[in-house]
């Protein structure tokens, strides 16, 4: 979110588009948002280093980490900026939780506090990935909230998905950048997380047509779930679908 806005300073969007600082709330508009999840207690303690998130995003948080509350959950974020959102990772998930942050900035290094963890590398290089999954295990929740380059969210999600357990979950913020050309991205382009989003719809009901799945196997996506400027899709293996039909029994009387 950061890395955006500092963008932003510097450029003007399109035409159309809304200028970055439109959507700026006073904390007594956000906090006349709030839905009542207990992320967001977290969130607005200020408890934790500078944290900047769309308000709209915590329910979101809530409605699929809940459940790794107080777990062994281990989460991977990609982008620290100043470490707020580790530190809040940290006060929801617990103390059993592992967290790593990963950043290609050196500073960010210092952004952490322990157990949680911060390795610096860029999101788009595999051998790097591939040494922060050795020391992680194979994790429960990737979130990607780094360069928000197209490029890069493909090569995060190509090879950080197949180490994703078995029920967990890949969660992509501000995909609103998938429509600006800065980050690679544009209306109906290719090759954004938008479209990422749109080939897993298709790659999801790969049982139903003869292309090639881009990105995933139909039979490990549970779900891909669209929300303002962010998705999630859900990693569950599952079988082959099936129906079958029942027919009402008529029972007469004697």
């Amino acid at each position: 979110m950061r890395r955006v806005e500092r963008w932003l300073r510097h450029h003007v969007l399109g035409n159309r588009a809304a200028p970055l600082a439109s959507f700026r709330l006073s904390l007594a508009e956000a906090e006349a948002r709030r839905a009542g999840a207990a992320i967001e207690e977290v969130f607005y303690s200020g408890e934790c280093r500078l944290v900047d998130k769309w308000v709209d995003y915590l329910p979101i948080y809530e409605r699929f980490f809940a459940t790794y509350r107080g777990t062994a959950v281990t989460m991977i974020e990609i982008g620290v900026s100043e470490g707020g959102s580790l530190d809040m990772w940290r006060a929801y998930f617990g103390d059993n939780a592992t967290i790593f942050g990963i950043d290609i900035e050196p500073s960010c290094a210092t952004k952490v506090d322990p157990p949680n963890q911060v390795r610096i590398g860029s999101q788009s290089d595999e051998a790097f990935l591939k040494s922060v999954i050795e020391e992680t295990g194979a994790p429960d929740i990737v979130l990607d909230d780094g360069s928000h380059i197209a490029d890069d969210q493909i090569a995060s999600f190509r090879f950080l998905w197949p180490e994703l357990k078995d029920g967990g979950l890949y969660m992509i913020e501000d995909t609103h950048t998938a429509y600006w050309p800065q980050f690679g991205g544009g209306h109906r382009r290719s090759g954004t997380a938008i479209d990422l989003a749109k080939c897993l719809v298709d790659d999801m009901h790969g049982w139903y047509h003869t292309r090639d799945n881009r990105y995933a196997p139909e039979d490990e996506i549970a779900g891909v779930h669209i929300f303002e400027s962010i998705i999630v899709i859900e990693k569950r293996k599952k079988l082959r679908p099936g129906y079958i039909a029942i027919e009402r029994s008529h029972k007469t009387t004697g």
